[in-house]
């Protein structure tokens, strides 16, 4: 399916009944900014693959355009080319009109999950990932055999086995993060006091997947804005926040979830609830967007949504105050999507890597494009995850760096299983928590 680049598409009449059920369809305003100029093609990861219209977000917006208008339904193609899309939002930074993508591909994949029957083993894979990541006693069960799974996969006849898994089941078995049964079933502490006077409250949204698989980038947070001046709480009774369901259009559940995270940090006085993964801040910030046509949610959520803070945009507002020694490297930074498309939060972890004495900081090339994470997109399409990841890496090697750096567990699993180099990949906070012990840098 084509059609000519600045078609005026939306400007033809409906000729049907909307094939969107009337559950926050894409809206009609929305669709009509986009002007087809192409400006968002050449920042699209899945354009940049295939070259295919229909996977640019002006296709795919002229396919919502044309459902909406009832003149296709959202089997087969629809459905075919929203999956296709990593929700990157690249696209959103580089649209001179403005055009709201994100808005648009969030009320869309909901009527996708609603109104699409899915294959069966693509329900049941999309299924078992969703029974697994958002709750963490789950995943805490997961890293006692997955430890002993990568013990044993140091063995060449099961490495071998394993490199030969096809399609999604090899893309779940290469992306199985470093597991450590102590991380795994460890606990940060419910309150942190301040280092010295105390400049700012702030509450940390541990996760799921981060606080089981990343704790030690939870732990360097924690210990990174204590040192910094901040209160540390961290509430036992928060959960997930529901990012990688609402990425995936699983709305009921990520809503639920929305609701349960904002009556567990609601009642804490706190100047910010913290974030310190680009999807879940992405999400949480949208919270007040989300739950507005809800009366008894709408008030609450656009009030913390208004508190929440990637980490890097609290320390950069409150400056350095921790003595920093000196990290003799070169370091490159790679901007996780939905912390510098989504979040627009681009320029505060680069200025708090550089309060690192002798810290030489490196952007990549081609750094508005998406590594291929994405959420779950990496484990349902791992072909095109493939493509993107290893372009990445080779992005990465271009400007030879001692270290990489990101903001994000999903792009630290997908550059680091591209990369294939004995070279650490960290999160920000834990070279800035290094710094300001004084310890060496760890290597994960």
């Amino acid at each position: 399916m084509t059609t000519p680049a600045g078609s005026a598409h939306t400007n033809l009449p409906q000729t049907g009944p909307s094939s969107f059920d009337d559950r926050r369809p894409p809206q009609r305003e929305l669709l009509d900014d986009c002007v087809h100029c192409g400006f968002c093609l050449p920042t699209c990861p899945t354009y940049q693959l295939w070259g295919e219209e229909m996977d640019s977000p002006r296709g795919r917006i002229y396919l919502m355009d044309l459902a909406e208008k009832g003149e296709i339904d959202l089997q087969g193609p629809f459905t075919e080319h929203i999956d296709r899309c990593l929700g990157c939002m690249a696209c959103v930074t580089a649209c001179p009109s403005g055009v709201q993508y994100d808005r648009l591909l969030e009320s869309v994949r909901p009527q996708i999950e609603r109104n699409v029957p899915r294959e069966r083993n693509d329900a049941w894979f999309r299924n078992a990932i969703f029974a697994l990541f958002p709750y963490k006693r789950r995943l805490r069960a997961a890293a006692v055999p997955g430890a002993l799974y990568q013990r044993l996969r140091r063995i060449p006849a099961v490495a071998k086995v394993a490199s030969k898994l096809p399609g999604r089941l090899g893309a779940v078995e290469s992306l199985l993060p470093p597991v450590s049964v102590r991380e795994a079933f460890a606990r940060l502490p419910v309150h942190t006091p301040a280092v010295g006077e105390r400049r700012a409250r702030v509450a940390l949204l541990s996760g799921c997947v981060q606080d089981v698989f990343f704790h030690r980038v939870n732990v360097a947070t924690v210990r990174v804005l204590a040192a910094e001046g901040c209160d540390v709480l961290v509430p036992r009774e928060q959960q997930c926040c529901g990012a990688l369901e609402l990425h995936s259009g699983r709305e009921d559940s990520a809503l639920a979830r929305a609701k349960r995270e904002i009556a567990v940090f609601e009642t804490l006085d706190v100047d910010h609830v913290v974030t310190n993964v680009a999807g879940c801040g992405s999400s949480m910030k949208e919270y007040g967007h989300l739950l507005a046509d809800d009366p008894e949610w709408a008030e609450r959520a656009a009030a913390f949504s208004k508190r929440v803070r990637d980490v890097h945009e609290v320390l950069a507002e409150l400056g350095p105050r921790a003595e920093r020694h000196p990290f003799r490297g070169r370091v490159a930074y790679h901007d996780a999507c939905h912390l510098g498309h989504a979040q627009q939060v681009r320029s505060q972890p680069r200025e708090v890597l550089r309060s690192i004495p002798e810290l030489e900081l490196v952007d990549l090339p081609e750094a508005a494009l998406c590594c291929g994470s994405a959420g779950i997109y990496n484990l349902v399409m791992p072909e095109a995850a493939a493509e993107l990841g290893e372009r990445k890496a080779a992005n990465v090697r271009s400007v030879e760096p001692d270290l990489v750096v990101t903001a994000n567990p999903g792009c630290l699993l997908q550059i680091g299983k591209y990369l294939r180099e004995d070279l650490p990949l960290l999160h920000p906070v834990q070279l800035l928590d290094a710094s300001i012990r004084g310890v060496p840098v760890p290597r994960s």
